[in-house]
């Protein structure tokens, strides 16, 4: 169909159409699944009887934060975990995956990557790569080991039990969900538990953690259900439904995440204080809308596939394909064209849309990054987003989309732009 409000050439609109035909052929799984999560997340609201009372501010010490509480334990319901930890002074999802792997790991254990090298915001947190920042794990005397990936881009099991039965001090299996900035797959909960069944073959003993970032609500269970034993995410991403404004959560096995509560404030005080500040009320309504936004955001993810695999462009997750995560790239192959797709996508923001996107050098990645952002909260990745670093092969990652008719004509615009730009030709 035309778009009555935006400048699209017509051939992109009746590209557009083709791509919605095929891409509706899979929104009704993607219904299935967010009406079951939606259904889970006001059936978890109702059983907690959460009260208007419990989005109450507390200020100083916040004792006794009864909101900050049951929020805790209807998160941790939700997630399928004995326990959580919810707070908007989680700055994000790298500081919530920090905090549970100080707070798990000691002097002389070994964390092990068993998904190759972790998301590049991580680095310096482990003390890899380039120079390292002060306060590491690495100057706390953590040691650090990964098993590359297989040749088709998954988790080499075999390598991983051999890593294990190598060294004794690895204490802590960490897995990344998500693809972050690379081009293998991303990893479905059944794909976690598999990675979990290596490990526990030969160390049973050894703690299995969880980036769960982009992941929440995308299936109908998350990775607690095939036996993770700590999961961390952002609530700016997925479960924060686009109506939290910051914040973080770490969930799993409840000593683990009472040992993380200490490492967030301090031994002996933990949970116990921290005040809410009045945020509690966007943290209950934005986990309870996130469901309905995830899929929302699959059905972009989706569109933005069926669109750009028509120009000829290879995609990934394809459009059939079983998703993990809400994260589609594209493979631009130039510069140009990836700078291109994030300044069209920036277009279709409904804040900032004036704003040109450029490449810079932003803080704790290696090369420089763009980013296409024009949300209500600085950094949503749960609303319309793209970016990228400028390295081959320049794949765009775009996530998010708080609804599907804005988001599709978001994806439209980014390929509008490639138009007006000259690197894209119909």
């Amino acid at each position: 169909m035309q778009q009555p409000f935006f400048k699209i050439d017509p051939r992109l609109s009746a590209l557009s159409d083709r791509a919605l035909r095929k891409a509706s052929a899979v929104f009704a799984d993607i219904e299935e699944n967010t009406e079951y999560n939606q259904q889970k997340v006001l059936s978890a609201f109702i059983e907690a009887q959460v009260s208007d009372t419990y989005f109450n501010p507390t200020t100083g010490y916040g004792y006794g934060d009864r909101g900050r509480d049951a929020l805790d334990t209807l998160f941790g319901r939700i997630m399928g975990a004995e326990d959580a930890l919810v707070r908007h002074s989680i700055v994000s999802g790298t500081h919530a995956i920090t905090i549970a792997l100080f707070g798990v790991l000691r002097p002389g254990d070994t964390l092990l990557a068993a998904t190759g090298a972790p998301y590049d915001t991580l680095h310096q947190v482990i003390g890899i790569g380039g120079q390292p920042a002060g306060g590491s794990l690495r100057e706390f005397g953590v040691g650090y080991r990964e098993t590359p990936l297989d040749e088709n881009g998954r988790p080499d099991l075999p390598a991983i039990r051999q890593a294990l039965q190598e060294d004794e001090s690895i204490r802590l299996v960490h897995i990344q969900r998500s693809r972050g900035y690379s081009l293998r797959p991303s990893l479905t909960v059944e794909a976690i538990g598999e990675i979990i069944e290596a490990v526990r073959a030969v160390r049973p003993q050894a703690v299995v953690f969880v980036d769960n970032c982009y992941g929440e609500f995308v299936e109908k269970t998350e990775p607690t259900a095939v036996g993770a034993d700590l999961m961390a995410g952002s609530l700016i991403k997925n479960p924060g439904g686009g109506i939290a404004e910051n914040g973080g959560y770490i969930c799993g096995r409840a000593e683990l995440v009472e040992q993380c509560a200490y490492r967030m404030t301090t031994p002996g005080l933990g949970r116990e204080v921290g005040a809410s500040l009045g945020h509690n009320r966007t943290l209950y309504m934005g986990l309870f809308h996130a469901p309905h936004v995830v899929g929302e955001a699959l059905k972009t993810a989706v569109y933005c596939a069926a669109l750009f695999s028509l120009l000829g462009y290879e995609v990934s997750p394809l459009i059939t394909e079983k998703r993990a995560d809400i994260i589609q790239t594209v493979r631009l192959g130039t510069p140009e064209g990836l700078i291109a797709f994030c300044q069209g996508m920036q277009k279709g923001a409904p804040v900032d849309a004036f704003v040109t996107p450029e490449p810079w050098d932003m803080p704790g990645y290696e090369h420089q990054v763009i980013m296409a952002a024009g949300a209500f909260t600085m950094g949503a990745s749960i609303e319309l987003s793209a970016d990228a670093p400028l390295r081959e092969p320049y794949a765009a990652y775009m996530q998010g989309g708080l609804n599907f008719h804005s988001g599709k004509i978001g994806v439209l615009l980014a390929a509008q732009s490639m138009l007006d730009q000259g690197v894209l030709s119909l």
